[in-house]
C-alpha cells in the first residue's frame, strides 16, 4: 500500500526484535476496558467530504457560542475583545520567517518580537526576566515547581486551595513521574482566601508554595505575607496568574515577593478558540535564569555594529547535554506570543490600566445586579473581574437551565470540584469589557426565573 511501506515480514522482524508477539502487545499498558473492541457503534465506515461537512455543521449548530449569548464564563479562559489589527499584523511578512529561530540571520522578525514579548511579560509580572513563552499556564506551573526543586534541592510543594483544580491535576499527574511530594490544600468557600492555612503548611522541607493571584474563586490572596513566611524557611513562592488583564489594576506579584511568576496569556490577543492553543507565561528573578525552562532571546550587535537578536539561552536537551537540561519543552507558543505582544503594544501601559478598570467596573455592575436576585449572595470581599456567587441550590443544574434560556451564566464550582460537596452551590461568574448592560439584565432576569422555578 502506498502509505504503509512496511511489509508483513518487516513488521514481524521489528516485533521479534523488541520481544513482542503481536502489535496488540504494544498496547498492553492500556487497560482492556479502555480499548475499542471493534468499530464505533453508529459511526459510518466512510462518508463523502460534503456529507461530513454537513454533519459537522449540524453538530456545531447545537452549540451556544460565546458571541451569540450573554457570556459570563471565566475560570481561566476569558472573553475579551481582540482588535482586528492583531490578526492583520500577525500575518505580515516580517513575522513569517523561520518557525524555529535557530538561524538568526533569517529570523530577525521572530527573534525581535520574542525579545519584546519577554520585556512585556517581565514588566507585567514584576519580575527581572521572562522567557519566550511556554505551552500554556498549567504546564508552566509544573515547570516552575520543577525549577524550584532544582534551586532549593527540596521536593515538597504546597498548592494553595485557591489554585485552579485543572492546574493542580497537571501538577499531580507529572509528580507521579518525579516522585515530588505535592501537598494540595482543600478549597474553602470563604469570602477571603485562607492565607493562614497556606502559611501553616510551609515548613523547612518545603521547596515552594504555589498561589493563584487572583485565585480560582476570584479572591485576592496576600502574596506579601505568604512570601515572607516562605522565604523565612528557604522556600520559593510561585504566583499563578490566569487573568493577566488584572495586573493592569492590582500590584504585580513579583513586587510582592513572588520568586517565579507563571500564567496564562490567553486574555491578550488570543481568542477563546475552543480551549486552545493558548500561551504560557513565565518570569522569575534574574539569579535563577539558568534554571529557567524554555528559551531566552537576547539583543546583541553584528560584525558591523548593527543591533540584532539571537537565541541567548535554550536550556533543553536538544541544545545541551541531556543531563544538564532543565526541561524537555521543545518550543514556545510563537504565534500566540506574537498576538499577545501586539495586543499589549496597541494598549500600552495606560491602555491596559483603562481596560482593567473597565473590567472591574463591569464586574461590579454585574454583582450589584445579581445580589438583588432573591436567594443569591456574593461570596467575595474583593475581586477583579470574577467572583463567586452562592446560590440556594446546586449551581450545575442552574447553569444548564440558564443555557436553555440562551444565557451562558458562569462556571459551577461543582464542575471544577466535583468531590467537594460543600462547594456545589457556588457559581463562578466573570465579566469583561465585552459585557453589556443588556447582558447583565438578561442574566439576572434568567437567574431569577430559574431559581423561582418558572417555566421557560
Amino acid at each position: 500500500m502506498r502509505y504503509l511501506p512496511l511489509t508483513p515480514a518487516d513488521r514481524a522482524s521489528m516485533l521479534e526484535t523488541i520481544g513482542a508477539a503481536t502489535v496488540d502487545d504494544l498496547f498492553i499498558d492500556v487497560p482492556a476496558e479502555a480499548r475499542l473492541a471493534g468499530p464505533i457503534e453508529g459511526l459510518p465506515a466512510h462518508a463523502s467530504e460534503m456529507a461530513v461537512e454537513r454533519h459537522m455543521s449540524a453538530l456545531a449548530a447545537k452549540n451556544l457560542s460565546a458571541g451569540s449569548a450573554p457570556f459570563f464564563l471565566g475560570a481561566g479562559a476569558y472573553r475579551h475583545h481582540v482588535p482586528a489589527s492583531v490578526d492583520h499584523l500577525i500575518q505580515r511578512g516580517e513575522f513569517l520567517t523561520a518557525y524555529t529561530p535557530y538561524q538568526p540571520e533569517i529570523a530577525q522578525g521572530t527573534l525581535q518580537v520574542l525579545f519584546e514579548f519577554q520585556t512585556q511579560v517581565a514588566r507585567l509580572f514584576g519580575t527581572d526576566i521572562a522567557n519566550a513563552s511556554m505551552y500554556d499556564g498549567s504546564t508552566a506551573c509544573w515547570e516552575a515547581i520543577l525549577m524550584a526543586a532544582r534551586i532549593t534541592r527540596k521536593g515538597r510543594s504546597v498548592l494553595s486551595g485557591g489554585l485552579h483544580p485543572h492546574y493542580g491535576e497537571v501538577v499531580r499527574t507529572m509528580a507521579k513521574f518525579t516522585k515530588d511530594d505535592i501537598v494540595s490544600l482543600a478549597p474553602e468557600l470563604t469570602a477571603d482566601p485562607d492565607d493562614a492555612a497556606v502559611i501553616a503548611a510551609i515548613d523547612a522541607t518545603t521547596s515552594c508554595v504555589v498561589v493563584q493571584y487572583p485565585d480560582v474563586m476570584g479572591r485576592i490572596p496576600d502574596l506579601a505575607a505568604i512570601s515572607e513566611a516562605a522565604h523565612a524557611v528557604g522556600a520559593l513562592v510561585i504566583a499563578v496568574v490566569t487573568e493577566p488583564v488584572a495586573l493592569g489594576l492590582i500590584e504585580a506579584p513579583g513586587t510582592l515577593g513572588a520568586d517565579i511568576v507563571v500564567g496564562e496569556g490567553q486574555s491578550l490577543g488570543v481568542g477563546l478558540q475552543f480551549g486552545g492553543p493558548y500561551l504560557g507565561l513565565f518570569g522569575c528573578r534574574e539569579k535563577f535564569v539558568r534554571q529557567m525552562p524554555g528559551r531566552l532571546c537576547g539583543q546583541t550587535v553584528d560584525a558591523e555594529g548593527k543591533r540584532g537578536f539571537v537565541l541567548t539561552l535554550s536550556t533543553r536537551e536538544q541544545h545541551i547535554r541531556r543531563e544538564k537540561a532543565t526541561s524537555n519543552i521543545c518550543t514556545n507558543s510563537g504565534l500566540c506570543a506574537l498576538a499577545f505582544s501586539i495586543h499589549l503594544t496597541l494598549l500600552g501601559g495606560e491602555g491596559l490600566a483603562r481596560l482593567a478598570a473597565v473590567n472591574h467596573a463591569r464586574a461590579q455592575q454585574t454583582f450589584e445586579r445579581l445580589a438583588k436576585v432573591p436567594g443569591v449572595t456574593i461570596l467575595n470581599t474583593a475581586y477583579f473581574n470574577e467572583a463567586t456567587v452562592i446560590l440556594p441550590r446546586d449551581a450545575r443544574e442552574v447553569v444548564r437551565e440558564l443555557a436553555d434560556r440562551q444565557v451562558l451564566g458562569g462556571v459551577s464550582l461543582g464542575r471544577l470540584f466535583p468531590v467537594a460537596d460543600g462547594l456545589h452551590n457556588g457559581l463562578l461568574v466573570a465579566a469583561t469589557e465585552t459585557t453589556t448592560d443588556e447582558d447583565i439584565e438578561a442574566f439576572a432576569t434568567a437567574l431569577e426565573a430559574v431559581l423561582a422555578g418558572a417555566s421557560a
